[in-house]
């Protein structure tokens, strides 16, 4: 016999000690079979410690995300758009899922949440990989009847939408930085993948991945960023006191749901102020790693759809739409 990791997970998320002999005698299994299923949750990138006479015990308890707890706390307006929601223990990547799965109808949203991702990307396939239950990884489908208007700018509008949910979750001040990251204290807190996938009739399926760093081993963020100063999790910005995840998923998602229904319409003009407000590389000397045409010189913001500008030596703009911006020497 033997016990699944899920179940196994659950039972230790508390953080508590739990004795070897009382787990097997729960499972109805050998205690040797907890043992090896322990070897799971340590592939997870969990700290499972075992401790003689007490037992194992998680370095850190976990605040599991639950599916039907999470639709219980979306704003009743989502929940009517809500076309499904997944919640799994570990996935490849939550965008990869929905990208794989049927577009949901028109006006409805599809949402896919993981605790553990094996395959999770950024930008230009960079790989994005937590221990379970460190970070937030949720994705989010929508079907546009065609390609919005400012489609380019749509992932600026997102990151609209992650700073709204940290600000009333977390009371945090996030910086936007171009075109697709979180920032505190200059340091990387999370990022943003948009992907699209064309379907039949001309309309555009458009899936947002986000990705937020909770708790994470200080090895873990060392790994995470080739910012200057590195990466930052909510633990460390809230000085040992992050939000639930299962609250922050709610208010991305509702504010997701708000934002998917109405870009079509209003395109990103709704958003463009505040995005300017947080913008991290304004006023910044800063490097586009472009091998066709690579630039330098100081960020001027963004035009009306999301655009970057940055102003050379000679003071000519140039408009960026895509590439890497850093903040290496110029």
């Amino acid at each position: 016999m033997r016990v699944e990791p899920e179940a196994l997970l659950r039972e230790l998320a508390d953080g508590e000690p739990h004795s070897g002999a009382e787990l097997a005698r729960e499972f109805g299994v050998t205690r040797a079979a907890i043992w090896k299923t322990m070897q799971k949750l340590a592939h997870w990138g969990l700290d499972v410690g075992a401790v003689p006479g007490v037992g194992y015990r998680l370095a850190r308890p976990i605040d599991l995300l639950d599916a039907r707890e999470l639709r219980r706390t979306l704003a009743p307006q989502t929940v009517r758009r809500l076309a499904r929601l997944e919640v799994f223990t570990e996935l490849d990547s939550t965008n990869r899922r929905l990208l794989a799965s049927e577009p949901p109808r028109r006006g409805e949203l599809a949402a896919c949440l993981a605790e553990y991702q094996t395959a999770g990307r950024g930008r230009r396939g960079r790989r994005w990989l937590a221990p379970l239950g460190a970070g937030l990884c949720l994705s989010a489908g929508w079907q546009f009847e065609g390609a919005p208007r400012d489609l380019s700018a749509l992932t600026l509008a997102v990151g609209v939408i992650a700073r709204r949910a940290l600000a009333s979750a977390a009371a945090l001040d996030v910086a936007l930085k171009w075109p697709n990251d979180l920032a505190i204290d200059e340091r990387k807190l999370g990022g943003i993948l948009l992907e699209l996938a064309a379907e039949a009739q001309g309309r555009c399926y458009v899936v947002a991945g986000i990705g937020i760093n909770f708790a994470l081993p200080p090895e873990s963020l060392g790994a995470l960023s080739d910012w200057p100063r590195g990466a930052i999790d909510l633990r460390t910005a809230m000085r040992g006191s992050p939000p639930p995840r299962l609250d922050v998923a709610a208010r991305l998602l509702d504010g997701l749901a708000d934002l998917f229904a109405s870009y079509a319409e209003t395109g990103f003009a709704p958003y463009r102020a505040e995005w300017q407000a947080a913008d991290y590389l304004n006023g910044r000397r800063v490097k586009l790693d472009d091998p066709a045409a690579p630039a330098s010189g100081t960020a001027r913001g963004i035009d009306a759809d999301g655009a970057l500008l940055i102003e050379t030596a000679s003071g000519a703009r140039r408009r960026v739409i895509s590439g890497d911006v850093s903040m290496r020497s110029a």
